[in-house]
């Protein structure tokens, strides 16, 4: 396993997605999602974001206690 920290912004970068101090706020408040709505089934992601975030949650992989973070951002 990979024992880099990861931190929001490299998940950003990871994803494809803007990385700096404005986009993910923006992000974030932009994309906001049902209590209901698992993060990996957002219509807002591609395919390839969507599997590496489940695969990270299903693998507990270094990813996924960012990937939870932003799944709480969203979930706000």
């Amino acid at each position: 396993m990979d024992a880099n920290f990861h931190t929001l912004e490299n998940l950003f970068l990871q994803l494809g997605l803007d990385n700096d101090d404005k986009a993910i706020p923006l992000f974030t408040q932009t994309h906001q999602l049902p209590a209901d709505r698992r993060i990996e089934e957002a219509d807002f992601w591609s395919d390839s974001q969507a599997a590496f975030i489940k695969e990270c949650l299903a693998e507990d992989s270094d990813w996924a206690e960012v990937v939870d973070q932003l799944n709480a951002l969203l979930h706000e």
